[in-house]
């Protein structure tokens, strides 16, 4: 089966997601018989461009690559730029890639494109945490009522699987609890201050020089960016919708050395945690710096790696790690819930 793809927002996400669609095109249509047109690319930023037939993708990479604009690849689109709202409505495309920056107070403007889609008959993927973290329920809903799919696997861990392996492996489990490191950022800064006896300002300073680290490193190390995904965890893993004044939030950025030295000499490693647990049928959350046993699995996560334990009835503890960011990581699990779609379409229907 072939797809016509739409991408909102062409960043980091969007280029590795088409290096990823590009290198393994035929890979995918052997063993998948998936195929896939990108026909339209709208970036608030670089511009945008539709090409019914398809784009180019070594063409638009190469673009991408030399940091020209989207619109370079035809200049006669220059003079009539298109806004996403009306790629969504005049395009025929059977899935949009939802790929902006995250606004994880308001969730826009990817929250009104992603309804936008839904409403016009259009399947969702997204990386975007806004609209997974505050209005979930009802985007979800939206698909279902469309008969359409609205994916976000993608917004939590990058592409290590989390949501995909509780919808098949782990279907049959009740969670319990759930906690994890969920921003590699901040997860990186402690274990550069541990291990080299650096400052807050230093470590910080590293993870900024090595790409790490945002100019404004705000929603990482002030922790909105776990809060953000603990809310997508509860909402999805729970069924949960929790708003984000019902979670007590704490980041990094008041941690010091000595705090961490304490913390070693009692056999323990300072952790920005993010949890969720069931209590009398409710669902509690928090994010905040943790001291953990070295014997704790969650204890041992350096660097910008992230990881999820969940406390499972009947399976029990279940330990989940690997990247959580990256231009081809998070580009996977557009692929990965775009190929969830696929599976889904054709799958032949029982009589």
């Amino acid at each position: 089966m072939e797809y016509r793809i739409g991408l909102i927002g062409c960043g980091t996400v969007g280029e590795g997601f088409l290096q990823i669609l590009r290198d393994k095109a035929d890979w995918l249509k052997k063993h998948h018989d998936f195929e896939a047109r990108v026909v339209a690319i709208c970036d608030k930023l670089k511009g945008s461009v539709v090409i019914p037939e398809g784009i180019d993708l070594d063409q638009m990479l190469l673009l991408l690559g030399r940091r020209q604009r989207i619109d370079d690849y035809d200049s006669a689109q220059k003079d009539n730029p298109l806004d996403p709202l009306d790629m969504i409505e005049n395009v025929e495309v059977d899935i949009i890639c939802e790929l902006t920056p995250t606004d994880i107070k308001t969730g826009e403007p990817a929250t009104t494109y992603i309804r936008k889609a839904l409403r016009t008959g259009k399947h969702v993927v997204t990386s975007n945490k806004g609209p997974a973290a505050l209005h979930y329920h009802e985007l979800i809903r939206l698909a279902r009522q469309n008969h359409l799919f609205f994916r976000v696997e993608g917004t939590v861990m990058s592409g290590t699987p989390v949501f995909s392996l509780f919808e098949s492996g782990l279907s049959g489990n009740t969670v319990l609890a759930m906690r994890g490191i969920l921003n590699g950022t901040t997860n990186f800064i402690l274990s550069r201050m541990e291990e080299e006896r650096m400052s807050y300002d230093q470590a910080l300073a590293e993870a900024q020089q090595l790409g790490y680290a945002e100019t404004d490193p705000t929603a990482d190390v002030e922790g909105y960016d776990v809060l953000a995904k603990v809310l997508i965890l509860a909402n999805i893993i729970f069924g949960h919708q929790l708003r984000p004044e019902e979670v007590e939030r704490q980041g990094i950025s008041g941690i010091s050395f000595e705090m961490m030295e304490k913390a070693l000499a009692q056999n323990q490693r300072v952790k920005l945690i993010g949890q969720a647990w069931l209590e009398s049928d409710q669902v509690k959350a928090k994010v905040g710096l943790e001291s953990l046993p070295f014997s704790d699995p969650l204890s041992r996560v350096k660097g910008v790696q992230n990881a999820l334990v969940f406390d499972l009835d009947p399976l029990g503890k279940v330990m989940i790690q690997g990247p959580g960011a990256g231009k081809k990581e998070t580009g996977y699990a557009i692929l990965n819930d775009i190929l969830f779609i696929h599976s889904n379409l054709s799958r032949p229907k029982a009589h």
